[in-house]
């Protein structure tokens, strides 16, 4: 049996398999952008598929901390359309 890939949400701190989490990065020149295919070069995180998780993150800018970088609300939004 092939084992599956682990991440860990950075808002609720639960390791999920990676197919389960949403994955934001932040590139080298300092864009964010949430990544489809988990293999986007940069600093990554990974949230749950969750609303309640992704509005955390905004309200709570934990994401901002992590990426070391100002994140718009229409990465929230692109974030929140993928969950629906």
């Amino acid at each position: 049996m092939k084992k599956m890939p682990e991440r860990t949400c950075v808002i609720t701190k639960e390791k999920t398999l990676k197919k389960d989490l949403l994955r934001v990065v932040r590139d080298n020149t300092g864009n964010v952008s949430v990544d489809i295919t988990g293999k986007a070069n940069g600093r990554g995180a990974y949230l749950k598929k969750d609303k309640e998780v992704i509005n955390k993150a905004k309200t709570t800018k934990a994401l901002e901390r992590i990426l070391e970088v100002t994140i718009s609300d229409s990465i929230y939004e692109e974030m929140l359309k993928l969950v629906d």
